[in-house]
């Protein structure tokens, strides 16, 4: 018996479990609200580790073609101190592939291969427990029916209150990214200064990074501890109006750079030279978030276990996509589909809670009033 299944979000989560489905001949509805593939920019750069998102990969049978595309040298990693002094500059070793880099947008388009994703297809509700399965209503008025809907849509899920009531909630930390164009050209002194991979700056309960891309692009990021209205309550020094317009790249630009002010030059031209600011406060959901098993439905990733950015949160919703998929291509019947995905949301939740609770830490290590303790960090996970 072919099940109707639905995977609402075309991120990694919701392709790697399509693609794995599709590997086992089975038909799986891709349901993503963007119009098109490139409809925004896909974000910045993914590590995929060995035992996650490369194990998931190797399930999906792309793991050649991602080792084709990924970058082992972005492995690199320098930590400098404030007034630009080098304290740790991690190289990547030879043969070395326990989690080398790849660009979102890369790891899309390997994911997407044949699928048919049906775009511009904007879920606003998923209601279970229906006589002929589960509900799903959208944007435009229309409804269809499945027997397993999978929510893969991140954050701010419209799946998730089918089977939970929790909300992400602020960590304190916001980050603001900016990006550097043709970097080794336009900028050799900042590509020398990056290096192969990434290069962090640790101060009082802020922090400054910069992660190469593919194509000599580059994603800096500026974090810091700050209520989650902070540009409301600012002062403009070019005018009497308070607060700062999130949308004016140049107020931005110059709040940023007095936040970090006295950090030596080189590292503010990170900022200096930016090309465009993006606002991104930190959200999780409370940790471990688990539910009452609701049939024909459950989450992945994000949706399901919103955790701090260090490099967990697509590696976990990958492989548990795979996973996923995996379990419900070996239920035959309706009764062994839910048994099977049951089953799952009792070894997502056990790994994922683990993986909150480490990431969590590691934000507080990170953005914390004393920066020896990223630098120790970095340690404790770094190979000697």
């Amino acid at each position: 018996m072919r099940h109707r299944i639905a995977v609402v979000g075309a991120g990694p989560a919701g392709l790697t479990f399509a693609r794995v489905l599709h590997r086992h001949d089975h038909r799986v509805t891709v349901l993503e609200r963007d119009p098109a593939p490139d409809a925004r920019p896909p974000g910045g750069s993914l590590d995929l580790h060995e035992g996650l998102g490369q194990l998931a990969l190797g399930k999906a049978g792309l793991l050649a073609e991602f080792e084709a595309l990924s970058r082992p040298e972005g492995q690199a990693m320098r930590i400098l101190d404030a007034d630009g002094t080098v304290l740790r500059d991690w190289q990547a070793r030879p043969g070395d592939r326990a989690n080398p880099e790849i660009d979102r947008g890369q790891l899309r388009d390997l994911l997407l291969g044949p699928l048919d994703v049906q775009w511009g297809r904007r879920v606003t509700e998923v209601v279970p427990g229906t006589r002929d399965g589960v509900l799903v209503r959208f944007a435009d008025g229309r409804q269809e029916m499945f027997d397993l809907v999978v929510g893969a849509d991140g954050a701010w899920s419209r799946v998730r209150p089918a089977v939970s009531s929790a909300t992400p909630h602020y960590t304190g930390v916001t980050l603001v990214e900016t990006s550097l164009d043709d970097v080794d050209t336009r900028h050799p002194d900042l590509a020398r200064l990056i290096g192969d991979g990434s290069v962090a700056v640790y101060g009082v309960n802020r922090n400054l990074a910069a992660q190469r891309n593919s194509g000599g692009h580059v994603k800096v990021y500026a974090q810091f501890r700050a209520p989650l209205d902070w540009h409301t309550t600012l002062v403009r020094h070019s005018g009497p109006d308070a607060g700062l317009d999130l949308a004016d790249g140049e107020a931005v630009r110059s709040s940023l750079l007095a936040l970090f002010d006295g950090w030596a030059a080189p590292v503010l031209d990170l900022l200096r030279r930016g090309t465009a600011f993006a606002h991104r406060p930190l959200y999780v959901l409370p940790a471990p978030h688990t539910w009452t098993h609701v049939p024909g439905v459950t989450l992945l990733g994000d949706a399901a276990h919103l955790m701090p950015p260090l490099g967990a949160g697509a590696n976990l919703a990958m492989l548990e996509g795979a996973e996923l998929a995996e379990a419900v291509a070996a239920a035959p019947g309706p009764g062994d589909l839910d048994e099977a995905v049951r089953a799952f949301e009792e070894q997502m939740w056990a790994r994922a809670g683990r993986w909150a609770e480490m990431t969590t830490a590691g934000l507080e290590r990170l953005v914390s009033p004393d920066p020896a303790a990223a630098l120790a960090l970095f340690d404790e996970v770094q190979p000697s």
